[in-house]
């Protein structure tokens, strides 16, 4: 595999950028579903199936975001949410 091959490669798993706008409201809707212990359905990067639960935790430190579903706990790197959504019944 030559140079340029693992530089496509490589450029092809890069996390889509996003603007500080965009942060901005993902990190509003992730306050409020935690304030009002809501439900949230998560798109992260790089899963292949959206993470779904109540956010238990917002680790600063970490800057990862707990999310809880049936006693089990998921931590997400924030930069890696991708999209903060309601679940649909």
């Amino acid at each position: 595999m030559g140079i340029a091959a693992l530089k496509l490669k490589k450029s092809a798993a890069t996390r889509p950028t996003r603007d500080e706008f965009e942060l901005e409201e993902i990190g509003n809707a992730l306050t409020e579903a935690h304030r009002e212990k809501k439900e949230v359905v998560l798109t992260v990067w790089g899963m292949d199936e959206p993470v779904r639960g109540r956010i238990v935790k917002m680790d600063a430190d970490t800057r990862r975001i707990h999310v809880e579903r049936y006693g089990e706990t998921t931590k997400v790197p924030f930069l890696d949410i991708m999209r903060v959504g309601s679940p649909e019944y």
